[in-house]
């Protein structure tokens, strides 16, 4: 498998990790979109929010508990955004399920 993030949880391409446990990931995003910009990802490998199912739909609760603890460590404590882009029209670039958890500005809606 090409993917990027797969390569990333297998430790094939470094990242400045903030968060890990035994389901999930998170590092700072390399092109950062805000003052934090922390991308948060499942290990294991779902291609998008779409392809979320009965059988793997634990894994967003384990990300959004991920978001969370990472808000606290970063003391997020004025508020973050968490976004998930799905598919090409969505602005998906990496086909694998991850949140960018941005903080640190304010941040207008809708998203530009």
């Amino acid at each position: 498998m090409d993917c990027l993030f797969c390569k990333i949880i297998n430790k094939e391409i470094p990242s400045n990790v903030v968060y890990e446990n035994d389901d999930v990931l998170a590092f700072y995003d390399i092109a950062p979109q805000a003052p934090v910009h922390v991308v948060i990802i499942p290990k294991q490998h779902i291609a998008s929010p779409a392809h979320i199912t009965a059988e793997n739909c634990d894994i967003a609760g384990k990300m959004f508990l991920a978001a969370s603890e990472i808000a606290k460590k970063l003391e997020l404590e004025k508020g973050y955004r968490i976004v998930s882009n799905c598919g090409e029209d969505g602005g998906q670039t990496v086909q694998h399920l991850h949140f960018h958890l941005l903080a640190k500005r304010s941040l207008a809606w809708p998203p530009g």
